[in-house]
C-alpha cells in the first residue's frame, strides 16, 4: 500500500513538472519576434516608427521612399518579417540572431531595399521599398543584430544589409512637401547610435496558435 501511494506521489511530481516547464516554455516563446508576425520597428534614439507609402523618391532611385514617422497610429508603419526568398522561414518560429530575413511593407507589399544610391537628405544610401507582392530581388535581406540565441520582442537590435553591409539608419533629417515632418531613413556603414530598433505595436505570430496581439493592431 505504502508503494503505491510512494508511486502516486512520483507520478504527480512528474505532472507538476512537465506542466510547469510547459507553462515556462510557452512563456518564453511569447517573448519572440517570429517568423511572419506584423509588427512596428521604432527606431530607438529618435523615437520614429520605419515606415512607407506610395511615394516615390524624386531623385536616386525613384522606388517608394521609407521613412520615420513620430505617429505611432499610422497603419502604414506596419511591416511583416519574413524569410529569404525562395527559403522562407516556419511560419511561427522564433527569428535568430543573425538570420536573414525580409521586412515587408504590409500596406504595398514591397520589401525593405537599399542599394548605391545615395540618400537625398544625407547623402548616406538611399533605402526605399522594392518589388511587387513582397517579390522584389536579393538586395532585399536583412540581417538580424542581436545579443544571444533570439530575437526578443523587448530588445533593441540593429538591421544590417546582406547585400551592402550598411545599417537601418536614422540621423534626424526631415523631409518637406509632400511628406513634411518625416525623418529620412538611410544606410549607414558603421554600427552606432542612430540604428537600433524596437518591435512595438504589432500581431506576433506563434507556432499553431492564434496570433498574440501586442498593443494595438
Amino acid at each position: 500500500m505504502e508503494m503505491i501511494h510512494a508511486v502516486r506521489g512520483l507520478v504527480r511530481s512528474l505532472l507538476f513538472l512537465l506542466l510547469w516547464s510547459s507553462c515556462e516554455g510557452r512563456e518564453s516563446e511569447l517573448n519572440y519576434v517570429t517568423c511572419g508576425s506584423l509588427v512596428k520597428l521604432l527606431n530607438t534614439r529618435h523615437n520614429v516608427r520605419l515606415h512607407s507609402h506610395d511615394v516615390k523618391y524624386g531623385s536616386g532611385s525613384g522606388q517608394q521612399s521609407v521613412t520615420g514617422v513620430e505617429n505611432a497610429d499610422d497603419a502604414n508603419s506596419y511591416w511583416q518579417i519574413r524569410g529569404k526568398p525562395n527559403r522562407p522561414c516556419q511560419r511561427g518560429v522564433a527569428i535568430k540572431c543573425g538570420q536573414a530575413i525580409r521586412i515587408t511593407h504590409m500596406k504595398t507589399g514591397r520589401n525593405l531595399h537599399t542599394h548605391h544610391f545615395s540618400s537625398p537628405l544625407s547623402n548616406n544610401q538611399e533605402v526605399s521599398a522594392f518589388g511587387e507582392n513582397g517579390e522584389g530581388d536579393d538586395l532585399d535581406v536583412w540581417t538580424v543584430q542581436c545579443e544571444g540565441v533570439h530575437w526578443e520582442r523587448d530588445e533593441a537590435v540593429r538591421f544590417k544589409h546582406v547585400g551592402t553591409d550598411v545599417f537601418l539608419s536614422v540621423t534626424g533629417e526631415q523631409y518637406g512637401h509632400p511628406i513634411r515632418g518625416q525623418r529620412e531613413v538611410h544606410g549607414m556603414s558603421s554600427p552606432n547610435q542612430h540604428n537600433w530598433w524596437r518591435t512595438m505595436e504589432g500581431v506576433f505570430i506563434q507556432p499553431s496558435q492564434e496570433p498574440m496581439r501586442h498593443d494595438e493592431l
